[in-house]
């Protein structure tokens, strides 16, 4: 059942997935526009762009995808494998957006986004990414010392546990610290960083977030997706913008890009890092708001 959020008209909403109900907010009436979010985050990190996209005169949906927030959490691991999440993706379109939708994604959910355009390219209008690699890309430089050295986490989150409890210590203080200094100053205020604390603290939240992780650590060997799965060739028209100051993706992963995406529009920020919507969400709301109207 829809319910009002009582925030600029944000409704918040139960919506199914592929096996899972999600819980989804959104804005607006026109074109659909689906926005999925990364680690360790939640729908409310698109919260800026989701009223700008809905001025603009699209209807932006936001899920938490699943396994976070509000959404349901199955406890099997392999629950969380990208197959599945990009699945529930795709059943979200199907239901909720007459079969075809805008998507963009940030981190985690841009890697679930490229999946989405792998695995289901019918239901991709246009494709928008942020700070995530297109998979071919990422298995290409997480075998060189530069990227593996940033991904070193994605070997610690494998450990069962462990990394619940590190991530949990002292009132989430990682978490804390990260958001603090890896953004522009003033990028997360205090309520941001106790709302994913909040989220976060959701029963089985956290291990659910460290299951994606868990669940494709050796990468699926279908992972390149359906149609076009030895090249990886994206064909909807896509826009990947790019904070170049982020710790843990090297902007090398750009590098090839026009060869899988021959559509494609890249746009970096020299001084913005991994969490591009809190550090430039006013560019980043004009930018896909322009590129999802059909602009270049």
């Amino acid at each position: 059942m829809d319910r009002p959020s009582g925030d600029g008209g944000l409704r918040h909403r139960r919506v199914r997935g592929d096996e899972v109900e999600l819980h989804c907010v959104e804005a607006g009436e026109g074109p659909p526009v689906v926005l999925l979010h990364g680690f360790p985050e939640f729908w409310y990190s698109w919260r800026r762009q989701i009223r700008r996209l809905a001025e603009a005169g699209f209807r932006a949906l936001a899920p938490d995808q699943r396994g976070y927030h509000l959404s349901e959490k199955p406890e099997a691991v392999e629950a969380y494998r990208v197959d599945r999440l990009a699945a529930d993706v795709a059943a979200l379109i199907e239901r909720e957006a007459g079969g075809r939708a805008c998507l963009a994604g940030h981190d985690w959910g841009g890697a679930v986004a490229w999946q989405v355009a792998l695995r289901h390219p019918d239901v991709v209008e246009r494709l928008a990414i942020l700070n995530a690699p297109h998979p071919a890309a990422y298995a290409r430089e997480v075998r060189r010392p530069r990227q593996l050295l940033r991904s070193w986490y994605v070997l610690f989150f494998q450990l069962p546990w462990l990394p619940e409890a590190a991530i949990r210590a002292f009132d989430y203080a990682v978490l804390e610290r990260i958001f603090r200094t890896t953004a522009r100053p003033g990028a997360f205020t205090d309520d941001d960083v106790a709302a994913y604390k909040a989220a976060l603290d959701r029963p089985g939240a956290l291990t659910a977030a460290l299951n994606w992780y868990r669940a494709n650590l050796p990468p699926a060997r279908d992972e390149v997706g359906s149609r076009g799965r030895a090249s990886g060739r994206v064909e909807a028209p896509t826009l990947v913008l790019w904070g170049e100051r982020d710790p843990w993706l090297d902007v090398r992963l750009l590098e090839g890009l026009d060869r899988r995406v021959p559509d494609l529009r890249v746009r970096r920020w020299p001084d913005a890092g991994h969490w591009l919507q809190a550090e430039a969400p006013e560019e980043v709301g004009r930018a896909l708001a322009a590129f999802f109207a059909g602009g270049a």
